[in-house]
């Protein structure tokens, strides 16, 4: 997922609730691919880390 702001309800039935059922199944990896958010927010990469801090904190949450 990359992280371009804050996480919405899209996020959740998108990939959050598919996640969260993964996990149970399988091993798994998840990641934020701050890289790829260079590709829509190159024009002011510092809200990378940013938008980065604040996605891992809603996933967590």
């Amino acid at each position: 997922m990359r992280p371009t702001g804050r996480l919405h309800l899209g996020h959740y039935h998108g990939v959050l609730k598919n996640w969260t059922r993964l996990q149970h199944e399988h091993r798994c990896f998840f990641f934020a691919a701050d890289w790829h958010a260079l590709t829509t927010d190159y024009e002011t990469p510092q809200q990378v880390a940013e938008h980065t801090y604040d996605m891992i904190v809603d996933w967590l949450a």
